[in-house]
């Protein structure tokens, strides 16, 4: 790719951008969100089609100019976005071809259908029956149908966009490894990641990408290229910390959880959460780590509303005293703010512009007859797209067209709107990049320095080792463990974690 250049109305997504793949290589891409990866990514699969941007495409000694994603798979370039594309209704074999189906004077062969997506399936070490459902697999093995589906293209350019994103380390091992077994067959990939380590075990190359152009590629079989070397290519700069400084200054106990337990609403009798206690003081980051499927998520959503679970048990106390959070407005009312795992889902409307996504947990705040005051509303929101850095043009941009890192700060700012007491923010840095995540974890230290009570979900235990003042571990939805941050390290939470012992004193 030569001299590529794309511009949205009012902004240059890529500003002459080159790229060179080698056949039969891993070749990584990195930046910060809103660098352009996927946007250039999207140019070469055709999303964005020919006439839409200048500059030029060559693959395999031919230049291209592809018109549609068709076009491109025609030639062997295929791309797995990082919100996958499948039909969950239908089987794994009719996701495979669709569009693509195995058919006979006008009608499906379902034998041949189901016998060639086993034969895929088994490429990728995917061992579900071919007519078994999508939506009854996980995501991990979601994403292996997507790499099966490429294959049954005759895919010579694979491009992965964040493939890991959502994996847990189980799933992502196996996808990484399934991504060396490819190369070995003289598959080429083009893989977006922010999980750095994940590119330095994998990748033969990495092109780092800032600000819409090539910054630079670096060789990792040649070079000793460290995380640390790619971070300092993307942000501009060398990130001596990976986590702003901060003195802490705590307060009073604020929130106080006790012997909460929580049935799954979906298996009748099955505990998620089981008799789980804890506190947060003002001024203080409370960590709660666990692996997937221990319940962290669960605890947060059924304290805020009730959001999540059935036949919940177990008291709140704020400051002191007994208070009900049995619906997001009674837990709002009491100073409790709750920022999703999944701000795409559940956290903002994407078609809505950043003024009403920022107005809408404390929309009272400008309706004080029952009529929205515009003008404040719009003051507001662009007080906090200033206050909090959002990357937007205007506040009345639409929402779903901000980077990942710009929509949490987003989130972030819909529910500091509500001056709440207590912040529980559930993996607040997923899919987001090493400069946004400062950008964050400094918001973060902010709203603890002004006595906020935050309660920090994380997967990434550097993460809840460099903020949190005290961590609790749980395991099987029971709280195993307690430390506090001069007591912390990585191997006493995994113990925690995976042991599945008793509470410490």
């Amino acid at each position: 790719m030569s001299g590529i250049t794309k511009a949205f109305p009012g902004v240059v997504a890529l500003a002459g951008v080159d790229l060179s793949v080698r056949r039969g290589e891993i070749h990584a891409i990195c930046g910060e969100n809103g660098a352009g990866k996927s946007t250039l990514m999207k140019v070469l699969s055709g999303v964005y089609p020919h006439d839409s941007f200048s500059g030029q495409i060559e693959f395999d000694g031919e230049p291209c100019e592809f018109s549609s994603i068709r076009d491109s798979e025609n030639r062997g370039i295929v791309i797995i976005h990082q919100e996958l594309a499948l039909c969950p209704q239908l089987s794994i074999a009719e996701n495979l071809f669709l569009g693509n189906e195995r058919s006979r004077k006008g009608w499906i062969d379902w034998n041949r259908t189901n016998h060639e997506a086993a034969e895929l399936m088994r490429r990728v070490g995917l061992r579900e029956n071919p007519t078994t459902q999508v939506l009854d697999i996980g995501v991990g093995k979601q994403q292996l149908v997507e790499i099966a589906k490429a294959l049954s293209k005759e895919v010579k350019l694979l491009i992965l966009d964040e493939p890991t994103a959502a994996l847990n380390d189980e799933d992502s091992a196996h996808l990484l490894d399934l991504l060396r077994g490819l190369r070995a067959e003289g598959i080429t990939s083009v893989i977006i990641s922010h999980k750095l380590n994940e590119i330095v075990a994998i990748a033969d190359r990495v092109t780092i990408v800032r600000d819409g152009s090539t910054v630079e590629t670096l060789d990792l079989a040649s070079e000793q290229v460290s995380e640390d070397r790619i971070i300092s290519g993307m942000v501009g700069r060398d990130l001596s910390s990976r986590f702003p400084p901060r003195d802490p200054v705590i307060g009073a106990e604020v929130l106080r959880i006790e012997n909460w337990t929580v049935h799954s609403p979906a298996q009748r009798g099955r505990v998620v959460v089981s008799d789980a206690s804890l506190s947060v003081r003002r001024g203080e980051i409370v960590g709660l780590a666990g692996l997937m499927g221990a319940g962290r998520t669960e605890l947060a959503m059924s304290v805020f509303g009730r959001s999540y679970g059935v036949d919940i048990s177990g008291r709140i106390r704020k400051d002191g005293e007994v208070i009900q959070t049995r619906t997001v407005r009674e837990a709002i009312g009491h100073g409790l703010a709750y920022v999703t795992e999944d701000r795409k889902r559940y956290g903002l409307n994407l078609i809505e512009d950043v003024k009403r996504n920022v107005s809408a947990a404390g929309l009272k705040k400008f309706a004080p007859r029952g009529w929205v005051n515009d003008n404040e509303e719009f003051r507001v929101a662009e007080d906090f797209r200033r206050s909090m850095a959002i990357r937007a043009p205007s506040v009345l941009t639409s929402t779903g067209t901000l980077s990942g890192g710009n929509q949490q700060k987003v989130v972030l700012s819909k529910w500091i709107l509500t001056d709440p007491d207590v912040l529980i923010l559930d993996e607040p840095t997923r899919g987001i990049d090493v400069g946004a995540k400062y950008e964050i974890y400094t918001i973060i230290n902010e709203l603890a320095d002004q006595g906020k009570a935050v309660l920090l979900i994380s997967s990434e235990l550097p993460e809840l080792l460099g903020l949190c003042d005290r961590i609790y571990a749980l395991s099987a939805g029971r709280i195993t463990g307690e430390v506090s941050r001069a007591e912390a390290t990585e191997e006493r939470l995994m113990h925690y974690m995976t042991r599945g012992q008793e509470r410490s004193a």
